[in-house]
């Protein structure tokens, strides 16, 4: 049986403050050297995880913007992926809306719901709600699928969510922002996806990994046989409960070393 590790970024592989993985480094190296596929599923963009897998060194499928696509380099351990779309030096497959399309319906009601989301926050803006460095926020900006948004007035969430249906978006939360996605993807419908095509490709089955801090990694737990949850930066527990279900100790990075350890 195959392993397969899918992991959230924020609050899991990096720590919520600093964005270091510094402690994961044990485990990493275990998984280099057993030749693990370590796909990062984040609400990042595709910018932002080509940088941080030149930092990690490591050159892997990567789920993107909340499971919006998945990425699967050229030439990916000599395997055949003409059967996905073409993109840049990409196979991929999409499962999210266009960026244009989310924007439609946020600039539509931004000012009605009192969203203020990453197409309207300066880089300076970027940088103060989330602590990346310039070039970090310029990366975050630049999306493809989703939008990152603040709610001024929470009581307003719930009529936010009913109308967004009505345009095929739904609404799901992360360590810092709300994001609006595509009906059609989460990170458990990228991540299922993933694991039938990692199935078709190594012809066995997937011992899939999946670990996470927050509400928005609950779809990726329900699709992985090894559900790993990783203390947050309140020093909680995301809510999910399943019998496979395992719980790190420490938080971020140092957590995540912890458990991919118990694990490979």
């Amino acid at each position: 049986m195959k392993t397969v590790i899918y992991t959230d970024l924020d609050g899991t592989f990096l720590n919520h403050d600093d964005y270091s993985f510094e402690d994961s480094k044990k485990a990493l190296e275990k998984i280099k050297q057993r030749s693990i596929p370590l796909l990062f599923t984040t609400s990042k963009t595709r910018l932002e995880v080509e940088v941080l897998q030149k930092k990690v060194g490591i050159k892997e499928p990567f789920i993107i913007e909340n499971g919006a696509a998945i990425f699967f380099p050229k030439n990916y351990q000599g395997f055949d992926l003409s059967f996905l779309d073409s993109f840049d030096n990409y196979f991929i497959k999409q499962l999210g809306l266009t960026y244009q399309q989310i924007l439609n319906f946020y600039n539509r009601y931004k000012d009605e719901f009192k969203m203020f989301g990453f197409s309207d926050m300066s880089i300076d803006e970027i940088i103060k709600f989330t602590g990346l460095d310039e070039e970090g926020a310029i990366f975050a900006k630049k999306r493809d699928f989703t939008e990152p948004f603040i709610l001024k007035d929470e009581s307003k969430l719930e009529n936010l969510r009913n109308l967004a249906t009505t345009y095929r978006i739904k609404i799901t939360k992360g360590g810092r922002f709300y994001h609006l996605i595509g009906q059609g993807q989460d990170k458990g419908i990228a991540v299922k996806k993933a694991n039938e095509i990692f199935k078709s490709l190594y012809n066995e089955e997937i011992n899939s990994i999946g670990l996470g801090d927050g509400e928005n990694d609950t779809p990726m737990f329900e699709n992985v046989k090894n559900p790993v949850i990783i203390k947050n930066y309140e020093n909680s527990y995301v809510n999910f409960n399943s019998k496979e279900t395992k719980k790190s100790t420490f938080k971020g990075s140092k957590g995540w070393n912890e458990m991919v350890l118990k694990y490979v």
